[in-house]
């Protein structure tokens, strides 16, 4: 199938005109993961999932885990975006009654697989429903959003091991590699080394790619189909806040939302509608 890159570019700036116009309206909210990861949830959810969003539950769709949940705007965009919902319910982010909550509840949404908040579970949630996946003669892949910073949990690295005992090459964990979490820079917090050495040691099989080449970025899923093994780690190096300047790299954006003419500045560099 024919990639149009520029579409998919676009689609990752409109996904950031949502984070933004939604975190300013409910006031609260994680920003800077949120705008790193627009480029690759707009490759994933138009190009490489196998979803309908007129059929959530379709039985041979591919399932999608986001772990690190606090960067939910990221994907609520990407699903609004795709015709899960409407576009106008991303304003109501994190208001009484919403369906959009500030983590994701997997019975909220359609398009939802997994509620997720606290760190460090969801790539055990997606290695199991990869393992199932595989046990029941299934064709579907798992893709999971891992951050870097719960690479500090000991679970995800239980889970780590559990993939590549048992060879699950229908799974494919995303770190969000973007050396930035709440109170800090990552490697400042507590120091990772090398997440591909370490990958690799416990037998995955590693790709690293821009977080916002989008050729790269489709060329890196592309390769992963192709491993029929052991599980994929892709390690997709972001920019927090990518596309706003006065966010970019600050970690101090990382669990905070832009005021009415902060978000007004951001869209008019991203070349958004204001809100």
């Amino acid at each position: 199938m024919e990639v149009d890159s520029a579409f998919l570019q676009e689609k990752g700036q409109i996904i950031r005109g949502h984070i933004i116009e939604m975190l300013a309206e409910a006031g609260s909210g994680h920003t800077a993961g949120s705008l790193g990861m627009a480029d690759i949830f707009a490759v994933l959810y138009f190009h490489v999932l196998r979803h309908n969003p007129q059929n959530p539950f379709w039985e041979d769709r591919d399932r999608f885990v986001l772990s690190n949940g606090h960067i939910c705007p990221v994907q609520y965009a990407a699903l609004a975006e795709s015709g899960y919902f409407s576009v106008e319910e991303l304003k109501t982010l994190r208001k009484i009654s919403s369906r959009l909550q500030g983590h994701p509840h997997r019975t909220a949404l359609p398009g939802l697989e997994t509620s997720s908040g606290p760190l460090g579970e969801g790539l055990g949630q997606a290695a199991g429903i990869a393992l199932a996946g595989r046990m029941d003669k299934k064709s579907y892949r798992v893709y999971c959003v891992t951050s870097d910073g719960e690479h500090q949990e000991g679970s995800t690295w239980e889970s780590v091991l559990f993939a590549a005992k048992y060879r699950i090459s229908n799974l494919v964990n995303i770190i969000d590699y973007n050396n930035i979490q709440i109170s800090g820079f990552v490697n400042d917090v507590m120091p990772l080394m090398s997440l591909r050495e370490k990958y690799e040691a416990f037998g995955w099989q590693v790709i690293e790619t821009s977080g916002h080449d989008v050729p790269e970025i489709l060329q890196a899923f592309e390769f992963s189909k192709n491993i029929i093994d052991t599980p994929t780690c892709i390690i997709a190096h972001t920019i927090p806040g990518k596309g706003v300047s006065f966010m970019e790299g600050k970690y101090e954006w990382h669990g905070k939302a832009p005021n009415t003419e902060e978000a007004k500045q951001a869209l008019v560099e991203l070349n958004c509608s204001s809100i």
